[in-house]
């Protein structure tokens, strides 16, 4: 069992990763603490197009306390040489890190197990396991699509209490107040692709931008939902003629879904939604346009045991809910 000390500095790891989700494709977001007697020299996380890796940059900041010190990262440290930077595992090695401790192991077949087994060959102590569960949840755009070749996707619904996205006119501007609103521009920075259907883009042509101060240039690229072609003014817009076909965009690693209905349902259909956020304004709308169409459920007892709460939140009057696909 991992003692206090050691959980506690990987959940500061952890947290540093989190600095750079949505933005280090197509690396992964990893997190990394230097610490010597209780003291932290060095701290990184994954850099913006995935250089410097999260090590070198904790490294850079430690110099020679490195040596001799403990760090802490959230994925097993690289074992691969690159044209833009050396192997990390070689890296700590060099720095003369006493410890290191990793919180899971690297499910890419070119460092799997071998970073690890690189730094014992050289004597240093390795221990892997702590906060495993958490530092995959930091990185899950980067772990779905080495694990299952695809994004991780999220779909974001905001409706109001009786399940409407909008009057029946169409009208839906707005049925979250500001603070909701905002959080889903977090959301939306935090992801490096977002979707939506024929139909809204063709009714409201979204900017689907992030317009939060400080994180404009986090605005994810842009997708539509579409068999049809789209016309010579969308540009900056990839078309996508159905919801599987995200998997051969391989450069997406969090694909954040905004809607409308029948996009929702289609990706609900297809199985494709591993995170959903639904944002709800104590609002009636009665008669509204309802937030999902048909995703194809033969009973209603296979509607259950298919996702479980994760946690909720109230901003404003209105409240969130993050639900993961259970199991």
């Amino acid at each position: 069992m991992p003692d206090r000390c050691d959980t506690r500095w990987m959940s500061a790891a952890i947290s540093l990763a989190a600095r750079g989700e949505g933005l280090t494709r197509p690396n992964p977001n990893v997190g990394c603490l230097i610490v010597t007697d209780g003291r932290v020299v060095g701290r990184g996380w994954t850099q913006a197009g995935g250089r410097p890796h999260a090590e070198a940059m904790a490294l850079a900041g430690a110099g020679d306390s490195a040596r001799g010190a403990t760090a802490y990262v959230t994925l097993e440290p690289c074992a691969h040489a690159s044209t833009r930077g050396p192997a990390c595992a070689d890296s700590l090695i060099a720095a003369g890190l006493a410890r290191v401790v990793v919180a899971t192991t690297d499910p890419d077949p070119r460092t799997n197990g071998e970073g690890i087994a690189r730094l014992r060959a050289a004597g240093i102590r390795v221990d892997c396991g702590v906060g495993e569960v958490a530092a995959r949840a930091a990185m899950p755009g980067w772990w779905s699509r080495v694990t299952r070749t695809r994004p991780f996707v999220t779909l974001k619904l905001a409706t109001s209490l009786d399940g409407a996205i909008a009057m029946a006119s169409g009208e839906s501007r707005w049925i979250t107040a500001d603070r909701a609103r905002a959080h889903a521009h977090l959301l939306r920075a935090r992801c490096d692709a977002i979707l939506v259907g024929r139909g809204t883009f063709d009714a409201d042509r979204p900017a689907l931008d992030v317009r939060l101060p400080g994180l404009e240039f986090r605005s994810p690229v842009r997708f539509v939902l579409t068999s049809s072609p789209l016309p010579a003014s969308a540009s900056g817009w990839t078309s996508l003629a159905r919801p599987d076909a995200i998997k051969d965009h391989a450069t997406v690693q969090h694909l954040l879904v905004e809607g409308g209905a029948g996009t929702a349902a289609a990706f609900l259909a297809g199985g494709l939604v591993d995170r959903l956020i639904l944002y709800r304004a104590p609002i009636l709308i009665g008669g509204g346009r309802p937030c999902l169409g048909d995703i194809g459920l033969a009973s209603l007892s296979d509607a259950h045991g298919q996702w479980q709460l994760a946690g909720a939140r109230q901003f404003g009057p209105d409240r969130v809910e993050i639900y993961q696909r259970d199991g």
